[in-house]
């Protein structure tokens, strides 16, 4: 990431990220936002309308306050500069810190007393757990009526690693996603850190205190309806599967005969066949230009899917370690879109290698005739084609 361009020069350029055609300015994103949900999906979409919405919070009048959680923070971090322009405009702006950020520890002390010196109010996390959620609320007071905007990412608010992290971002206004998400921060401000605050949360599984056993239950029911002779079907993307009691919950489902599909970047710790499976897992890695950085997970659930994406890993350090969010995507038409890049993903020919039991590591063969399908570049033209048609 960090080498010289001179390393890449036989390498044919990538396309370049475009704005997503919702957002594409000159437009006022609350404005869309009040009439519909919206997903980027980094790289491909730029990460321009995370700024321009914060930059709009900034100098709106009627806006009072902006929280939000920060990770990784870019080293000229254009989401800094629009929450101190933010404060300088008389906002009230709340940021929840994480200092211990692997190898970003020095730079985020730097921020941490960058903000307090322009007014931010900075929280630092939990003594021995983690921030990891990636999360944000605007709160805007117009003519007596509230209104509140936010977003749940999967990857941090870093316009540079956007250009390379494959990452989902949903903007919303779901009054129940948005109470859910003032809860996580009134937890994260509060000196005494009362887990029943989390436990109030009603849409958002959070971490650490129901969203192993929120996704058990999903498994469940899939293995329910397995043995009824039901269609049944779960899709996981992650980083890395470790976690051993949602391990064994995956082996119980390809027992029952649950349709069971895996894409995991990095540690993946589960057989993908074994003699008790009604069918094997069908389990493959992507290494390819981009890193896949995303959480997604489907639910078949009779034919009206759930599905979610998350900060969060299926590993103990993040279940049980981390204050983490998963969020619902209750929009039909983001649902169909994220399942749609699942299955390219599925489908890659390319640059996707087998995850089995002898761990060879190698790459999906291609059939004789059939297409060539490298996902990253698929996805690429999937989305750019929805910018022109819809």
């Amino acid at each position: 990431m960090d080498f010289p361009q001179s390393v890449f020069e036989d390498i044919k350029p990538r396309p370049n990220a475009f704005v997503h055609p919702l957002l594409v300015q000159p437009c006022r994103i609350m404005e869309v936002l009040d009439k519909r949900d919206v997903m980027l999906n980094f790289p491909y979409h730029s990460f321009d309308p995370i700024i321009d919405l914060l930059r709009e919070a900034a100098i709106d009048p009627f806006v009072q306050s902006i929280k939000i959680t920060c990770y990784r923070l870019a080293k000229d971090s254009k989401i800094v500069n629009a929450l101190v322009n933010a404060v300088r405009n008389g906002k009230e702006v709340t940021v929840v810190l994480e200092l211990r950020a692997r190898f970003d520890e020095e730079a985020n002390l730097q921020w941490k007393a960058r903000l307090e010196e322009e007014g931010v109010r900075v929280f630092i996390g939990l003594p021995d757990m983690k921030v990891h959620a990636k999360v944000c609320v605007i709160k805007k007071r117009e003519f007596k009526k509230i209104k509140q905007y936010g977003f749940v990412s999967t990857g941090n608010l870093n316009e540079n690693t956007a250009r390379y992290y494959g990452d989902h971002c949903l903007l919303t206004t779901n009054r129940n996603i948005i109470a859910d998400i003032n809860r996580m921060f009134t937890f994260m401000e509060s000196p005494v850190h009362n887990f029943a605050l989390l436990n109030k949360c009603k849409t958002l599984p959070v971490a650490p205190v129901n969203m192993r056993l929120f996704f058990i239950d999903l498994i469940d029911k899939e293995i329910k309806a397995a043995k009824k002779k039901q269609e049944a079907k779960i899709t996981v993307k992650l980083n890395s599967l470790v976690d051993e009691l949602l391990i064994n919950k995956l082996y119980e489902a390809a027992k029952a005969g649950v349709d069971v599909k895996l894409i995991v970047r990095g540690s993946c710790c589960a057989y993908t066949s074994q003699k008790t499976f009604k069918k094997p897992i069908h389990a493959i890695s992507i290494i390819d230009e981009y890193l896949e950085h995303a959480r997604v997970f489907v639910f078949h659930n009779g034919g009206q899917p759930k599905v979610f994406i998350s900060s969060a890993d299926w590993m103990v350090r993040n279940l049980d370690h981390r204050i983490e969010a998963a969020c619902p995507i209750l929009d039909k038409d983001i649902q169909q879109e994220l399942i749609h890049i699942l299955n390219i993903q599925l489908s890659g020919n390319v640059k996707a290698r087998i995850l089995d039991n002898e761990q060879k590591n190698e790459y999906v063969p291609r059939k004789k005739g059939e297409p060539v399908v490298r996902s990253q570049m698929a996805i690429y033209e999937f989305l750019h084609k929805k910018k022109y048609t819809g």
